[in-house]
């Protein structure tokens, strides 16, 4: 059995999916979709009757759009488990569109021999305009001897993997900017040190508390 080409101890917050970009969306593609899908929807494939209720021409399906961010994922995380996908439908895809499918790691942990990495994806078309966007769950073995070791019925690699995200990711960078800020060795710094500290570290230090909850209560509501 060959090896797998992603694990999950490769994987790190900010990485970023190869992009995916699609043919131009033409009329044949949306009426064999129809048929693939079974949605006959008539503003999909129906010139005439797409004008007739306001449309300048027929459209994309949104679930068009939705199996391309899906292929994204499927060709990024080979051997891995889809534990959940949505999205949220933005602009209309028109014929002559390229959708261009893109995402980033925006989350990874683990506990307990089991390990997730959360996926922000989203969709552009050729101009840049936002067409969809959603999120994706993948469940990933630890590493090669992982997978080896439960496919041979033995127990999982266990390595506690504490939640890390974007957010708390890209919050830390001004924060070390601004410690970095003052030069240590500068008559500034020496003259100021006494009255500016105190002042500092008040500003300095609500960002970082601030921005090391938001995340952790948003996932809550997941």
């Amino acid at each position: 059995m060959p090896a797998r080409k992603l694990y999950f101890e490769a994987i790190r917050v900010g990485d970023e999916l190869p992009a995916l970009a699609k043919a131009p969306v033409d009329r044949v593609q949306l009426s064999r979709y129809a048929g693939a899908s079974g949605d006959f929807n008539p503003v999909h494939v129906d010139e005439l009757y797409a004008k007739s209720v306001g449309m300048p021409s027929v459209y994309a399906p949104g679930m068009l759009v939705m199996g391309m961010l899906g292929q994204l994922i499927s060709d990024w995380a080979r051997g891995g488990q889809m534990r959940r996908y949505n999205v949220r439908f933005i602009k209309m895809v028109w014929p002559g569109d390229t959708v261009v499918c893109k995402g980033r790691v925006s989350d990874r942990h683990g506990s307990g021999g089991r390990y997730f990495v959360e996926i922000d994806l989203w969709a552009e078309n050729q101009k840049g305009e936002l067409l969809m966007k959603g999120s994706s769950q993948i469940q990933l073995f630890y590493s090669l001897e992982d997978e080896n070791r439960q496919r041979s019925g033995q127990s999982p690699i266990v390595v506690e993997v504490p939640r890390e995200s974007l957010s708390n990711v890209n919050a830390a960078a001004p924060a070390s900017a601004t410690s970095a800020a003052p030069s240590e060795g500068s008559d500034e710094a020496d003259e100021r040190r006494e009255g500016v500290t105190s002042k500092k570290t008040v500003p300095r230090e609500k960002p970082a508390a601030k921005t090391a909850t938001l995340p952790s209560a948003k996932k809550a509501k997941k």
